[in-house]
């Protein structure tokens, strides 16, 4: 299994990202897969998942209504697009896949994360 996570960077606060995860080494559509972040200092925490075929998606308290995850089940591949983005936003980034079950299960495989600087 491989998640390469790509599209970080540094933004003005109330900028926008898009974080793309490129996924390989198994099959993607069946998969519940989700994006999570570490903030300095702290554990990593969930953001955000999407279903295997992108009819259900979830989203922590800090990011609704700003976050938006999606999925290319052909280019197996996980976004997140990022707006309003704020300066407590700024951490690692990670997509994950899900072994089975719903997001309160543990994800199977990690990323590698990318960094996303929110200045002030």
């Amino acid at each position: 299994v491989q998640l390469q996570a790509s599209g970080g960077g540094l933004v003005q606060a109330g900028g926008s990202l898009r974080l793309s995860c490129a996924a390989s080494g198994f099959t993607f559509s069946s998969h519940l897969m989700g994006w999570f972040r570490r903030l300095p200092g702290k554990d990593r925490d969930f953001v955000a998942a999407i279903s295997w075929n992108g009819g259900s998606t979830y989203y922590a308290d800090p990011v609704k209504g700003r976050f938006t995850i999606s999925r290319d089940n052909v280019k197996n591949t996980v976004y997140l697009q990022m707006n309003n983005l704020k300066p407590e936003d700024t951490a690692v980034y990670y997509c994950a896949r899900y072994p089975y079950g719903g997001i309160e299960v543990r994800p199977a495989d990690w990323g590698e994360g990318t960094q996303v600087t929110v200045s002030s």
